[in-house]
C-alpha cells in the first residue's frame, strides 16, 4: 500500500510551512493529547517521507525530506510535556513567525532556567532570603540557611524548592551533630 502524497500537495505545504505552527503542521489542535499528537505525527510522516515518496522526481523528494524533517521536529517538541509549555509560551509571547518554531535545547534552556528560577524564589523577598541561605550554606552555618529558608516561605509558602532544601538541611544538621 502506498501512502505517497499528491505532488501539488508537497510543493503547497512547502511554501506555507514556515508560516504554520508545529500543531497545524500535524493538523492537530493546541489541547490535543499526546496520543492525537503521536497519532498525528505517524500519519504525516508516513505520508511525506521521501521513501513513501520515491517515485517522484528528486527535487520533490527533498522537498519531502524538508517537510518530513520539520514534521519530526513538531513531534519531538510536543510530545514532550515540559517541551511542548515551553513551545506554547513561546508561541503565546506575540503572533510573529519567529515563535513558530522553538529549538529543542532551547525549549530544554527555557524549562531549566524556570525551574532554577523556581528554586531561587518567584517573589523579589523569597529570592534575597533564598540568597542569604545560599551564603550561609556555603559557610557550612546550617541553622542559619535554615531560618532564612523559613523567612522566604513566609513569602512563598507553597514554594516546594524552599520545603525540600529546609528538609535537605535538617538531615545534615543532623549528620553533623
Amino acid at each position: 500500500m502506498s501512502t505517497a502524497i499528491d505532488p501539488l500537495e508537497i510543493e503547497a505545504l512547502a511554501r506555507i510551512m514556515d508560516e504554520l505552527d508545529y500543531y497545524q503542521l500535524l493538523g492537530v489542535d493546541p489541547q490535543a493529547t499526546s496520543a492525537d499528537i503521536r497519532k498525528a505525527y505517524h500519519s504525516s510522516s508516513r505520508s511525506y517521507h521521501p521513501d513513501a515518496n520515491r517515485t517522484l522526481p528528486s527535487e520533490l523528494r527533498d522537498t519531502c525530506g524538508r517537510i518530513s524533517k520539520r514534521i519530526t521536529e513538531a513531534y519531538c517538541v510536543l510530545r514532550d510535556t515540559r517541551r511542548r509549555k515551553a513551545y506554547d509560551a513561546k508561541r503565546g509571547e506575540n503572533d510573529d513567525a519567529s515563535t513558530l518554531r522553538i529549538q529543542i535545547a532551547e525549549a530544554k534552556n527555557a524549562h531549566v532556567e524556570a525551574r532554577k528560577s523556581e528554586a531561587r524564589g518567584a517573589t523579589a523577598q523569597g529570592r534575597q532570603f533564598h540568597a542569604k541561605a545560599e551564603a550561609d550554606m556555603k559557610r557550612g552555618q546550617f541553622a542559619g540557611a535554615i531560618q532564612n529558608l523559613q523567612m522566604a516561605l513566609t513569602f512563598e509558602p507553597a514554594n516546594a524548592g524552599f520545603k525540600a532544601l529546609i528538609a535537605d538541611l535538617k538531615e545534615k544538621q543532623k549528620a553533623g551533630n
